[in-house]
């Protein structure tokens, strides 16, 4: 893999801001994308699992990547999650992410339906024949209720416009079986934060983070410190963000992202039912996260 690829290093699972009322802060939205674009994340990752993808319907999922795609004006790279549990849903908002000018689309398997390892495959390149566009499988059997086996991510990466992987079970013996079975200009992606340096450390290429929201430029930092084989450094500069990593999931992603960046000024407090704020007691424990990162201030 070239370390100058686009998506190597911190990738981020952006939020989709909203006010009170659910409604899409465009303003926030823009403000975020400078954020990002300033901290030197590599890719932006629009309307994925942290963008609220399941509760957007199919015309406000375009709208977002659409305005998205138009406010970053490639100045910085933009994956459009265009996943579904329906085929001939995930060919459609591929094709008008590659029509918007995307850069690329990330691919969740189908969810509930529970295919088998073939509908898994079949599923995935109907996508990638039907759609010229990089495409980036995405495996999270922890909400998905499917988990895509090594031998199907294997076969599928041989497929010309599938370059990759975004593995999120958490599991690091996937990350060997991967690095040994897919090619070597696969893309190996992380969508654990807690074990991305061990991942990246272990052949892994970088991560499509939540954290990311919260601390792209620490975390950029030490994704390129573990691409660049300094163990020792990757893991101090992770240290310090080991809090994030654990507690942005003290509650069902994207809630507490969404908290701590509201808390550090950065957007409303929406978020679309059935999906609630933060709870109180949950307030506490990542506040004074981000209290210690002094990403809010100490009272």
């Amino acid at each position: 893999m070239n370390k100058n690829h686009s998506f190597v290093g911190s990738n981020v699972a952006l939020i989709t801001p909203m006010f009170d009322d659910g409604s899409v802060d465009y303003e926030s939205l823009n403000n975020l994308i400078e954020f990002h674009i300033d901290a030197g994340t590599s890719s932006i990752v629009s309307v994925g699992t942290t963008g609220e993808s399941a509760t957007v319907g199919v015309k406000e999922h375009l709208k977002i990547l659409d305005h998205t795609i138009k406010y970053a004006a490639r100045r910085i790279p933009i994956i459009a999650g265009t996943g579904a549990n329906s085929t001939s849903e995930a060919i459609e908002l591929t094709q008008e992410a590659k029509n918007f000018g995307a850069d690329a689309c990330l691919l969740v398997t189908p969810y509930y339906n529970k295919p088998t390892q073939e509908g898994l495959f079949q599923h995935f390149k109907l996508i990638a024949e039907s759609v010229s566009i990089d495409q980036i499988l995405y495996n999270v059997p922890g909400r998905t209720a499917v988990d895509m086996s090594v031998d199907t991510t294997s076969r599928l990466s041989e497929i010309s416009n599938i370059i990759g992987i975004k593995d999120a079970t958490g599991d690091l013996s996937v990350i060997k079986q991967l690095v040994e079975k897919c090619p070597e200009d696969f893309l190996l992606l992380t969508g654990d934060d807690a074990t991305a340096i061990d991942f990246i450390l272990l052949g892994g290429h970088g991560g499509i983070s939540v954290t990311a929201n919260v601390t792209p430029n620490e975390l950029q930092k030490a994704y390129l410190a573990a691409i660049s084989g300094n163990a020792e450094l990757a893991n101090q500069l992770n240290e310090a963000l080991s809090g994030l990593h654990k507690n942005l999931f003290i509650e069902s992603n994207p809630i507490p992202v969404k908290w701590a960046l509201h808390k550090m000024g950065m957007c409303d407090r929406g978020i679309r039912l059935p999906l609630l704020e933060l709870s109180k007691q949950c307030r506490v424990v990542l506040e004074n996260d981000l209290k210690e990162l002094g990403l809010i201030w100490k009272l």
